[in-house]
């Protein structure tokens, strides 16, 4: 009897992974938006005699189960991956770890959900929910890039102080995110109508938050300038172009929310924006290494002919 040998693609399941993580912020979103955070009020249950969602729950408890079903199924995409970076031949050491990372994350997201419902929504939770849900789609999208790419050390394309600066620009990029989730903390979108606040002044917090948003915008666009200056390739040059034109798409509407008093249109799509901002920060950072350009192949020697003795 012959056995067949499965290989799972890895690299649409690093994709697939990508787009699950960042679709879970939009739920995550959609959960707290709607005031449904407590719509399943028990963990690892949905009630005390159900897993599922009940009628009785109504619009609340589906919206909520929803959002666990989809960790659900990106759990079951990250031991997927895992399985195809194993199997993988030659196996790649780096793409194993990280797809397995990728699974640990998923149950760092399940243990700090169940929290999360555990102590009534406590804000800090519900942000340490969203910065892993961030941190899992920034590896899932490094594991996607790698898929592509040789194991061998990514080469600069540009000179030193310009990668600098493109770390300083990420960090400032991180900084933000963060405080958005204070942000957020502090404000009337808490999942639910009793579930108390952070205790920021929410005025105060989005000075901050809007003060490191024109540092980022700002150190983008001098990352722009310098990579231009410097002649680099075009695609590092276009990369820091978009990740400018992705934070002022994001910023228009942060600025808008705010002025209309936050409504939750506005709010998810902020959310959702936030993703897009880290990816596209990711993405400029990475855009200044390469990997090295495969060896030439070494053609065949063709045969001496053999001679024959006079």
């Amino acid at each position: 009897m012959r056995l067949v040998s499965v290989r799972l693609p890895l690299r649409p399941l690093a994709l697939a992974s990508l787009v699950l993580n960042a679709l879970l912020v939009v739920t995550g979103g959609a959960v707290r938006l709607t005031g449904s955070g407590l719509g399943c009020p028990t963990w690892p249950r949905c009630t005390d005699a159900s897993y599922t969602t009940t009628a009785a729950m109504g619009v609340h408890g589906a919206i909520e189960f929803g959002n666990r079903l989809l960790g659900v199924v990106i759990g079951l995409v990250a031991l997927a991956t895992f399985i195809a970076a194993l199997l993988e031949k030659p196996r790649r050491r780096g793409q194993a770890r990280l797809s397995f990372a990728l699974g640990l994350g998923v149950v760092a997201q399940g243990v700090v959900g169940g929290i999360t419902v555990l102590t009534g929504l406590n804000p800090w939770i519900v942000g340490a929910h969203f910065v892993i849900s961030m941190v899992m789609t920034a590896g899932a999208y490094v594991l996607w890039k790698r898929t592509a790419e040789p194991d061998a050390p990514r080469l600069p394309l540009v000179p030193g102080p310009l990668r600098t600066l493109a770390r300083v620009t990420a960090v400032v990029s991180a900084a933000v995110i963060l405080v958005g989730v204070v942000v957020t903390g502090s404000g009337p979108h808490a999942g639910d109508a009793e579930t108390p606040r952070n205790g920021f002044d929410p005025t105060t917090i989005s000075q901050v938050h809007a003060d490191l948003v024109f540092l980022l915008i700002g150190l983008s666009v001098a990352l722009w300038f310098a990579l231009r200056a410097a002649d680099a390739p075009p695609a590092t040059v276009r990369a820091a172009g978009v990740l400018v034109l992705v934070e002022l798409g994001q910023g228009l509407i942060g600025f808008v929310q705010y002025f209309t008093h936050l409504p939750v249109l506005l709010v998810g799509a902020h959310m959702l924006g936030a993703v897009f901002v880290w990816l596209a920060t990711l993405a400029a950072v990475r855009a200044l290494s390469a990997s090295p350009a495969p060896a030439p192949a070494t053609p065949a020697a063709e045969p001496v002919p053999a001679t024959s003795a006079a």
